[in-house]
């Protein structure tokens, strides 16, 4: 039997055994489709696929039956849990077709046992390296109690939120982690662990960010695979570029000056360390938000090289270490710490080297500095992420592309070609006119008019009581989220969430039980919420989610693009993540309620209108409050 007859007939039987007794889709069947034919002629493919798809099965069927290794990577968290907790034990079970599959995340995820193992011997030290800086002493004892019978060291898997602190003194990243030959703990490693069953895994689950790292180092982390899907495409070009960017910030020295400290008594060294920190963060301080379009300042290229040499020394310095001089813990103790201090300063001078290679207009990269004043960062990465993904990713193994909503021209600009690569759009199948509205009050000031604060605040309070809570209201920015939660408070019947309330799922948890209550949320929240039913009939938008201006690397690749920048960079941008927010409403059959754009520029804006609104889904559209408000009505009094 083909793969294509064997993965159809397979597609049907599962489908089958989906709690209720699910039934195979026609855009699910055509997808799988599209994807075993990608296998077997080893090309690309990017596939739109619609809420509803079931676009899971439809990639890990086809996938799992041609027996090809493949690494599967998601930009959100909740569609890796939907993967590992459901969708690849449901297959384990109901396939047929036996198969090995895992979850590997970042190191600095899973619990150091080395760092909880010095943290037993004694905090002096640990404060002098600055590692128990901040940590909550009573995590740090609830970590240790929960590492001696977890089976995986996974944060995740904490019942409880550490504060980012304590994690930092419990957990190692890559940068600083030595390896498991160097480390005393390197056999019971839990990040190893994970490595190891990664490794034997015919399918892999991981995040895009670290799937952006992996390339980044030539394979290095998840090793050889055939296939990869990368769901929740749209994020992409974004993350990919994340993970072949360089940091460099003053923090970084007082890190490795505090990690060095450790094992070495050179105070002269440790000083000059620290006071290199301090340079770098006030040169970089006066210019937070600027884009170096023209290279590194001088001044700044000078406190970098000062920096550099100083890391240097600490590398000759940290190899004259003899541990073999000491016996027992002690001895192993400070052999981890050099080990680390070595990896930290080995990556901070490579990082120097290749930040100080003239980044400008002409280099291929952008240069920038970004964070709050206290502790500024200087960054560079490439504008055209495209060039990288063909050396790294297309040239080297198949690749299934999928979301609910892929942008206009991403294929282009993230590298891929019309020879190498099919496109299909397979829908949805939800009856959007039936299930949905989308209301545009067009009566609005446009959000740039300084009454328009005011008159949303009042259509989004209008809205939510007639809407009776049930709603999720989106925002572009943390501060329109913020006034809006002010102009609410002691108004509402019923629960206004905001984000930051809570961890994100206890938040999600809280707002899908509490059928009347309402969440304020900012663009984390427009992606990756799957909240059905009836505690969800009005998804709010405050205004069009169009990129910032003075992104920097945006502003790079504007400047590349030439006249055409706004239809090329701004508006596949916004029209996507539109499209992504306007989601969250119909998340099965049996939904129903109202999508708001509080934006007249959707319905007025003649040069973009069309391209926005038949980007979203084909919903009934209306102006008319009243009309609106009478169907939440109906809804919330069913």
């Amino acid at each position: 039997m083909s793969l294509a007859e064997s993965t159809e007939r397979a597609l049907g039987a599962v489908t089958q055994e989906l709690p209720g007794g699910g039934e195979t889709r026609d855009g699910q069947i055509e997808m799988a489709r599209a994807v075993t034919q990608s296998i077997l002629a080893d090309q690309h493919l990017l596939a739109q696929a619609g809420t509803g798809t079931g676009k899971s099965l439809a990639y890990l069927v086809p996938i799992i039956l041609s027996n090809k290794r493949t690494v599967i990577a998601t930009a959100t968290k909740a569609l890796q849990d939907q993967l590992a907790e459901k969708d690849l034990p449901f297959l384990s079970e109901h396939l047929g077709h036996p198969f090995e599959w895992a979850v590997l995340k970042g190191r600095s995820n899973y619990v150091c046992k080395q760092r909880l193992d010095e943290l037993d011997t004694g905090n002096d030290q640990l404060a002098l390296d600055g590692l128990t800086e901040g940590a909550d002493n009573d995590e740090i004892d609830a970590i240790r109690e929960w590492a001696e019978t977890s089976g995986t060291g996974d944060r995740a898997t904490l019942d409880f939120e550490p504060k980012g602190r304590t994690w930092a003194a419990v957990s190692v990243g890559p940068r600083e982690c030595p390896g498991r030959n160097r480390c005393p703990q390197g056999d019971h490693c839990f990040a190893e662990r994970a490595r190891d069953e990664a490794a034997a895994a015919d399918v892999l689950v991981v995040n895009t960010h670290l799937y952006g790292i992996d390339l980044a180092s030539e394979g290095a982390i998840l090793g050889d695979h055939e296939v990869v899907v990368l769901d929740e495409a749209h994020q992409i070009e974004d993350i990919m570029s994340s993970t072949f960017s360089w940091e460099i910030s003053g923090g970084r020295f007082v890190n490795l000056a505090r990690n060095c400290s450790a094992v070495l008594a050179d105070d002269d060294l440790l000083t000059s360390m620290y006071g290199a920190g301090e340079e770098l963060t006030a040169e970089l301080e006066p210019i937070v938000g600027e884009r170096l379009a023209e290279g590194l300042p001088d001044d700044l290229l000078t406190v970098l090289d000062d920096g550099r040499r100083y890391a240097e020394k600490a590398m000759n310095a940290l190899r004259g270490v003899d541990g073999e001089k000491l016996t027992g813990k002690t001895k192993l103790e400070v052999e981890a710490r050099k080990q680390r201090a070595m990896q930290a300063a080995t990556a901070l001078i490579e990082d120097i080297d290749l930040i100080m290679t003239d980044p400008g207009s002409s280099s291929g990269l952008v240069a920038w500095v970004d964070g709050p004043p206290t502790s500024p960062a200087l960054k560079v990465t490439p504008v055209d992420i495209g060039k990288l993904l063909t050396e790294s990713l297309w040239a080297e193994r198949i690749a299934i592309l999928t979301s609910a909503t892929l942008p206009d021209g991403l294929a282009e600009r993230i590298g891929l070609t019309a020879a190498n690569h099919e496109s299909l759009d397979v829908g949805s199948p939800f009856g959007y006119e039936e299930q949905a509205v989308l209301y545009c009050p067009t009566s609005l000031p446009e959000p740039r008019d300084p009454a328009y604060r005011e008159a949303m605040l009042v259509e989004l309070e209008a809205l939510m009581l007639a809407a009776g809570g049930r709603t999720l209201a989106l925002f572009t920015s943390y501060r329109a989220m913020n006034e809006a939660a002010e102009f609410l408070e002691g108004q509402m019947p019923f629960a206004v969430f905001t984000q930051g309330d809570l961890p994100k799922p206890a938040l999600l948890e809280k707002f899908a039980e509490d059928e009347e209550s309402c969440l304020l949320a900012t663009m984390s929240f427009w992606q990756g919420i799957d909240v059905p039913g009836r505690s969800l009939s009005l998804v709010v938008i405050d205004k069009l989610p169009f990129p910032r201006p003075d992104d920097p690397v945006l502003q790079a690749r504007r400047d590349l693009a030439g006249p055409n920048a706004f239809r090329l960079i701004d508006l596949p941008r916004a029209t996507t993540l539109l499209a992504q927010g306007a989601g969250r409403l119909i998340r099965s059959s049996t939904d129903i309620g109202v999508v708001a754009v509080l934006d007249q520029r959707l319905a007025t804006k003649r040069a973009y209108r069309w391209e926005m609104i038949n980007a979203l889904p084909p919903m009934r559209r209306t102006k008319d409050q009243a009309e609106v408000v009478s169907l939440l009505n109906k809804i919330r009094d069913q």
